[in-house]
């Protein structure tokens, strides 16, 4: 597993350079949007129907505020519109990164 080496706020992106070398600049407002938290993505019950979420996509203006590792696998990102409960995987980052939106 590929692990970040920094982590910088640059405008309204954070750039994330990996210990491989490679980096990747995401957009604030793409992250907040894709946040893999309950809160922002619904949880499934037994049934497997979604319960809970948001449908909201676009989160204008919400900067990343601050961060803290998760055991040797993720970062939580606090954002400024006090949401911070999703835990982004190292893997899911690079997936958000490697996405045409991004």
């Amino acid at each position: 597993m590929i692990c970040p080496e920094d982590i910088q706020c640059i405008g309204q992106e954070v750039a994330i350079r990996w210990q491989d070398g490679t980096e990747d600049y995401l957009p604030m407002e793409q992250l907040r949007a894709l946040s893999p938290s309950a809160e922002q993505q619904g949880e499934r019950d037994l049934l497997g129907k979604t319960i809970g979420g948001t449908s909201l996509r676009h989160y204008p203006g919400v900067l990343v505020t601050g961060w803290v590792p998760v055991g040797g696998y993720g970062i939580q990102f606090s954002f400024s519109d006090g949401h911070r409960t999703g835990i982004y995987s190292f893997a899911y980052l690079k997936e958000i990164a490697r996405s045409p939106s991004a």
